[in-house]
């Protein structure tokens, strides 16, 4: 039994290969594009770096909550979360070009313009350059660390058994969740909303921490897909642990569409210019077809494609329907933050730059090699869990 979940399916290596090849092809076009253009290039890699930290995020957020709930969907699914939250230890080396290119990102980093701004001037005191990084520096230490301490404990568990070691994972998971709603919020703010300082909302935290869970959610299921025929997951993954997968993808994807209906309609209806403005640029100049496109591609097709059980109990039929839905998890975080940014906005109407496709392969493709090296580094699945060791002594 131990030898069989040592294994590691052969599809973590084309994975990697694969990602290295993306690693070196778009990350090589950025950074030529970086050179000819850097304003475009920054505008681009931080909404390539939101997309692929909300993974990583999500990935420790999703496992927090099963060690809160239990249930065996998390068990088979464990070690591929924990592996997505060891990448947090990257995400402060890929923030360098946004730390760095703060100045063309965020108007309230120049001088000037703050200064020629009462609205900025006002908000100064909290978005200014010292503390907007020193806020960011506590994010990644206390997701590193929460992450950190899981993956200790969790692989301390495939000893067998441990009352208070379920006990430490439970207490950390507990009030780690409630950390990571304050990060989140607070990070969502500082590095997507202060985009348009001038305009604010209070549930756009909540947008960023069900979209972080969402993306990698789906992205997990995808994996499954690919690797559910080979050993060791063969072992242990049945139609009933899929089927529960699809229906939590279900219901991540229903307090998708509410959580973003819920703010449409209290700025809508409050009718305030300075709520309502965000929404105006986005219903105008090419973006309404974009946000038409979420709503059929990330909400009305998905929707009614999860209902059907027997395609969630299909790994394939589900991993196909959670590619569709991590795609528009793309779209949707460009069409969040994309118009607020110079060159992207209503000025000029939709835009898709040649770099807003090659950021997020370039830094995708550096996250999933790191991701899949660090996924090699332990068993696939966590084998001291008694339902574990049942599923496997009657494979």
């Amino acid at each position: 039994m131990s030898g069989q979940a040592q294994l590691m399916p052969a599809q973590v290596d084309r994975i990697q290969r694969g990602a290295l090849v993306a690693a070196a092809v778009g990350g090589g076009a950025s950074v030529i594009g970086g050179l000819i253009n850097p304003a475009q290039f920054v505008r681009s890699y931080l909404f390539a770096y939101l997309f692929w930290a909300g993974i990583a995020i999500g990935c420790l957020c999703i496992v927090m909550l099963h060690h809160l709930s239990g249930g065996r969907w998390g068990l088979v699914i464990r070690r591929i979360l924990e592996a997505g939250s060891r990448t947090l230890v990257l995400l402060p080396v890929l923030f360098l070009p946004v730390a760095l290119g703060a100045r063309e990102l965020y108007v309230w980093a120049r001088p000037a313009e703050v200064a020629a701004d009462e609205v900025l001037r006002h908000k100064s005191l909290y978005l200014n350059l010292p503390f907007f990084l020193a806020r960011a520096a506590i994010y990644f230490v206390a997701w590193a660390g929460a992450a950190h301490l899981l993956n200790k404990w969790s692989l301390k568990l495939d000893a067998g058994p441990d009352p208070r070691l379920e006990r430490r994972l439970q207490g950390l998971s507990g009030g780690g969740l409630v950390l990571m709603g304050l990060t989140i919020t607070f990070s969502s703010v500082d590095w997507a909303m202060s985009l348009n300082p001038h305009w604010f909302s209070t549930i756009y935290g909540m947008i960023f921490m069900v979209g972080d869970a969402l993306s990698a959610l789906t992205l997990v299921i995808v994996l499954v897909a690919l690797m559910g025929e080979e050993r060791p997951l063969s072992g242990v993954l049945r139609p009933t642990t899929v089927h529960d997968l699809g229906k939590l993808l279900l219901a991540f994807l229903m307090l998708w569409a509410y959580v973003h209906l819920s703010q449409f309609i209290i700025t809508w209806s409050g009718n305030l210019p300075e709520e309502i403005t965000w929404y105006v640029r986005r219903f105008q100049g090419g973006w309404q077809l974009v946000a038409l496109l979420l709503v059929v591609l990330h909400f009305a097709l998905p929707f009614v494609m999860l209902l059907s059980r027997e395609l969630k109990r299909d790994a394939r039929l589900l991993g196909a329907v959670a590619a569709g839905i991590l795609f528009a998890r793309l779209l949707d975080l460009f069409w969040i933050v994309a118009p607020d940014m110079t060159g992207h906005g209503l000025e000029n109407g939709f835009a898709l730059h040649w770099l807003d496709l090659a950021a997020p392969i370039g830094v995708g493709g550096v996250w999933l090699a790191f991701f899949t090296w660090q996924l090699k580094d332990r068993p696939l699945i966590p084998v001291g869990e008694p339902e574990i060791r049942e599923l496997l002594e009657g494979a």
